[in-house]
């Protein structure tokens, strides 16, 4: 039987090779840490995205001690990276039974998040949940039409105001989902880097919206990565943080890229959990990210 974790281990292959097994083949082999090859371990280790303070940090650990061994290298990042995930908060998706549950996503253009969308959506019907999607994205035309593709073949319903205020949609759905009791709202909201400020104008309206009328409804900013976006990732993730509470990471795109260290890399420089993760093209490639899974998936 083919199960997840073997489907995530085939998935996080090459993320592994680049951020484990590069490292293991160049050092394991050395009698002792020199400056040679922790310079090389760390070069190996900013290749693979893990960030340049993340890996200085790494090998800085590693400089000067007697007790861990180049032989050990695989146990020592194993033990760190579990550090590195667990400090960042759980995993799990926040939702409670019995109440509205509203997920604000965000996340530039391009990186899946309408799509991302669609699954959640998928997610939740398959549990039985009364789910809504809130088209917040509402000046890009493509974008309206994709999320009602979506919202058709997940079952969810919507609301969608072509080139209304994205602020009065999202206020929209919450009195629908209110007087009609959903389980789940999904805010779809614009990725307009390229206007940050008119952006984060739109973002924040969004979330006063949500704070006025539904503020214990709200369990999760989930901001959506393209993993093979890879470093430029963590530059966006610091610009949505900047101007939206950001609680979690949804990461798409996972499957066939080498860029996976981009958790860790997030987890460490932002102190945000990954909770969701795609692994495939299929409506049911959405996961529920397990930082534990992922860990031995790379290591195994």
């Amino acid at each position: 039987m083919f199960n997840f974790f073997d489907k995530l281990k085939s998935t996080v292959s090459k993320t592994a090779q680049a951020l484990v097994g590069n490292v293991v083949d160049v050092v394991s082999d050395e009698e002792e840490f020199s400056e040679f090859v922790l310079d090389d371990m760390e070069d190996l280790l900013i290749s693979a995205d893990l960030g340049v303070n993340y890996a200085s940090e790494l090998t800085d650990k590693l400089r000067g001690q007697t007790k861990i061994k180049p032989s050990q290298v695989k146990e020592f990042l194993l033990n760190e990276f579990n550090k590195t995930l667990d400090e960042a908060g759980s995993s799990e998706l926040d939702y409670k039974e019995n109440e509205l549950n509203i997920y604000f996503i965000t996340g530039v253009n391009g990186v899946g998040k309408t799509t991302l969308i669609g699954k959640l959506a998928y997610f939740f019907k398959e549990k039985g949940k009364k789910v809504l999607i809130a088209a917040g994205d509402t000046f890009r035309a493509a974008a309206e039409e994709q999320v009602d593709i979506w919202s058709k073949r997940s079952g969810a319903d919507i609301v969608r105001r072509d080139k209304a205020d994205p602020a009065s949609v999202v206020y929209e759905a919450i009195q629908k989902a209110k007087n009609e009791n959903y389980d789940v709202i999904l805010v779809d909201t614009a990725g307009r880097l390229q206007n940050k400020f008119n952006l984060m104008e739109e973002l924040s309206k969004i979330k006063t919206v949500i704070d006025k009328n539904a503020p214990e409804a709200l369990r999760e900013s989930i901001l959506v990565i393209d993993a093979n976006t890879g470093q430029n990732g963590l530059v966006q993730a610091k610009v949505f943080k900047d101007c939206v509470n950001l609680t979690a990471v949804a990461l798409t795109k996972l499957d066939g890229s080498a860029k996976g260290a981009i958790v860790l890399a997030i987890a460490k420089d932002l102190k945000l959990p990954v909770k969701l993760v795609g692994v495939g093209e299929k409506m049911e490639d959405l996961k529920l990210f397990d930082s534990k899974e992922f860990i031995q998936a790379l290591f195994d």
